[in-house]
């Protein structure tokens, strides 16, 4: 069984900077990409920072600059350092794998569930 665990959300001042931090577990043939989005209260959940394991990185506008997603293969778990926080970053932040289980399996996606971030002005 998959499982996603995350980390790291709290409370800081408008400024400041925490590390999200996200363990995929379980049996698991290989990963495609991790990825961190966000949802706050009244809005659509949004894709934050994106991994493609072997390729590239992608970021949302808003947090270009601020935030920058890291993976550690040996432990597949991804990270999410944010600094220079605003109030707007405000969110539940949820952990997205894309991966296969097994080798003759579909591609799918798999999620945590979710870590409070609230920035304070």
């Amino acid at each position: 069984q998959v499982q996603l665990v995350e980390s790291g959300g709290g409370l800081v001042q408008a400024g400041g900077s925490l590390r999200l931090s996200c363990a995929v577990s379980g049996n698991i043939f290989r990963i495609n990409a991790m990825g961190w989005y966000r949802q706050s209260p009244g809005k659509q959940r949004e894709q934050v920072a994106a991994i493609i394991f072997g390729s590239n990185t992608n970021y949302a506008d808003s947090v270009k600059g601020r935030f920058t997603i890291s993976r550690d293969n040996a432990e597949n778990t991804v990270y999410l350092q944010m600094n220079s926080l605003k109030p707007e970053d405000t969110a539940v932040y949820y952990c997205n794998a894309v991966l296969k289980v097994r080798y003759f399996d579909t591609t799918r996606n798999y999620w945590g569930q979710g870590t409070q971030v609230t920035v304070s002005s």
